[in-house]
């Protein structure tokens, strides 16, 4: 087992340290704070001082000769990766589908990276080890880390899946707390409310993140091999991540380490920002002059009233440059106080830049897809969509009719996904000839406001409130229209997945849903709502209405065939935003940093998931 301590990563080189021939341990001049720890190498592969020079000025590891993957054992076939001289790349966030996932940030740590590994960059994605996932083996690898006014010990977990270096962060504050309970228990015991110590599990993070590209040797890959060493780009998603610019600069490049290394910090949903008690900074172990990034006052009293701090608005400060995930709701974020949540003046300093999501076209696509009763492309969905809906009405006991309209929600009863307005606005809407089902859990007066509309309209409405993968593919299989009434959305992937399925999206005019849903082409616009989650406002219901009876009158006719057509037809994979994102990261101007190369979509899956240490 090789123990490392943070910072003891790298022999020799412009550290200023020796190596010892002996003991294979680093003793460290330069970091005078350090120098009665040591690093012991015994599982990891000695270093020489050629080797640590290397290491520091090659920012790319080893790209191998490209290959022809050996095709897998199952039906499903996965193009070769392609190597070019491109970046090296660590994604970090407090989620990642599929090993743990509450929302869309899940959704783009597990989407994302294996297309930019697709078009030639070495990526890693790191996430917390929540749970025993059965595909992550144990590196061996052995760091302490201060977190608070305590030394911990942090193991790093390692699978290599379709390109990607999945590294999983394992400590009890993570796998205590949420094992077992991976789908909805990450930041809090019960929804809504958060662990106490989530400042100290996502400091951990951060701080893991940093040691993790310097002594983590990933030898999986056909076409790489070793550390990915200093020259790296490092980005950090949602609040969870914003202290690790910080750390970078105090305990690394403050000591002549990760010099070149870029930091892009990438917002989710801006809602939810990190804000804790000023008092708190100290359980950071941050230099005294962090503090003006933190710094940040509103007008709450939750979690202390007057000032605060804001893990948020520091990666903002502090990071080389911020992106978020759709363009329309990058102009969103710098357009006031309402849209921005009090952080619009310091984007509007910072500047943002959007790229909207792809989205899983694996396994959400209809020509392969388990769940439904009949699989269909562009070509047979009309026919198809028809005999997915009468067997969709059957297992929800609607009146089987292949000629009504159906028109689906499937999201979380929330205010930010407006069930509220859809609820309220279903009445009227009742005279049509339709149905509508709604597919979704959360907040329990919701539930209870579209139990009772199932009641009162007994052939008309089904609301099911637990989470069900197969009825949620069945779902999209067989409805006709998706409806999606969120007040905010960032990029939205309930669209995304619906028009895949060939449904228009009826949908509110925010975020990424004017990104991505066209309206006449791909789907009816009902306009902006207010962002108040206090109150129904009956005007936006009565748009919801009349949109609702506009698509409706549509439904049928040719121009409503081509709409599927038009949907069905877009690349949404995520493809086109990953080409998008390498432009974004090159213009960052890193050492060394190069373009891929076109690539296929999807990486091969590697046949060994073992980190050697």
């Amino acid at each position: 087992m090789a123990s490392v301590t943070a910072l003891h990563c790298i022999s020799k080189g412009s550290y200023g340290g020796v190596l010892s021939s002996e003991t294979r341990a680093f003793h460290s001049s330069k970091l005078p704070n350090l120098r009665s720890q040591t690093a012991v190498f015994e599982g990891l592969r000695p270093r020489n001082v050629v080797d640590s020079l290397q290491m520091r000025s090659n920012a790319k590891a080893v790209s191998r000769q490209t290959k022809k993957a050996t095709p897998a054992a199952s039906t499903r076939t996965y193009p070769i990766v392609i190597c070019g001289k491109g970046m090296n790349l660590v994604f970090v966030g407090a989620e990642m589908a599929p090993w743990s996932k509450t929302g869309g940030l899940g959704d783009v740590l597990g989407g994302l990276p294996p297309f930019m590994a697709a078009i030639g960059h070495r990526v890693m994605a790191i996430s917390p080890r929540y749970d025993q996932y059965y595909d992550g083996w144990d590196t061996s690898v052995v760091v302490d880390i201060k977190v608070g006014q305590r030394m911990e010990k942090v193991r790093f977990f390692h699978c290599y899946k379709r390109g990607v270096d999945r590294v999983f962060v394992d400590h009890p504050l993570f796998l205590e707390k949420v094992w077992g309970k991976t789908d909805g228990m990450l930041y809090g015991p019960t929804p809504g409310t958060d662990y106490d110590d989530n400042q100290l599990r996502y400091s951990l993070l951060c701080q893991a993140t940093l040691i993790a590209p310097l002594a983590l040797k990933l030898d999986n890959s056909k076409f790489y091999s070793g550390p990915y060493g200093e020259n790296v780009m490092f980005i950090a998603n949602d609040w969870h991540t914003g202290p690790l610019p910080c750390y970078l600069k105090s305990l690394y490049q403050s000591r002549g380490i990760y010099n070149n290394a870029k930091v892009v910090f990438c917002i989710h949903n801006i809602v939810y920002q990190g804000r804790f008690a000023l008092s708190d900074f100290e359980l950071l172990n941050l230099p005294e002059r962090f503090i003006s990034s933190f710094d940040f006052t509103d007008g709450y009293d939750k979690p202390v009233k007057g000032r605060k701090i804001n893990w948020m608005k520091a990666g903002i400060a502090e990071a080389d440059r911020v992106l978020t995930v759709s363009p329309y709701y990058a102009k969103e974020l710098v357009s006031g106080e309402e849209r921005g949540v009090e952080l619009h003046e310091v984007l509007r300093r910072k500047q943002i830049y959007g790229i909207v999501n792809g989205m899983d076209t694996t396994d959400w696509d209809p020509m392969t897809d388990k769940y439904i009763n009949c699989n269909y492309d562009a070509r047979t969905v009309m026919e198809a969509k028809r005999m997915n809906k009468e067997a969709l009405q059957a297992q929800l006991g609607l009146p089987v009719d292949r000629n009504i309209p159906l028109i689906a929600f499937l999201g979380r009863l929330e205010e930010q996904k407006g069930s509220d307005i859809l609820a309220a606005a279903i009445p009227g809407f009742m005279d049509e000839n339709c149905q509508v089902i709604v597919l979704g859990t959360g907040k329990k007066d919701m539930e209870r406001q579209l139990a009772d509309l199932e009641v009162r309209y007994p052939n008309k409405v089904r609301a099911h409130f637990k989470f069900n993968v197969p009825l949620a593919h069945a779902v999209m299989a067989g409805a006709d229209l998706m409806i999606v009434t969120s007040r905010f959305e960032p990029c939205g992937l309930i669209q995304l997945q619906g028009m895949r399925y060939g449904n228009p999206c009826i949908c509110s005019s925010t975020g990424g849903l004017v990104d991505t849903v066209r309206e006449g082409l791909t789907g009816f616009h009902m306009g902006p709502f207010s962002v108040n989650c206090n109150c129904v406002d009956e005007k936006e219901v009565q748009n919801v209405v009349r949109t609702v009876k506009r698509a409706l009158r549509v439904y049928r006719t040719p121009a409503f065939a081509q709409m599927i057509q038009n949907c069905m037809n877009q690349d949404l994979s995520w493809k086109g935003p990953a080409k998008k994102w390498e432009e974004f990261l090159l213009s960052l101007g890193a050492r060394g940093s190069e373009p891929g190369v076109d690539g296929e979509e999807i990486a091969p899956l590697a046949k060994e998931n073992v980190a050697n240490p």
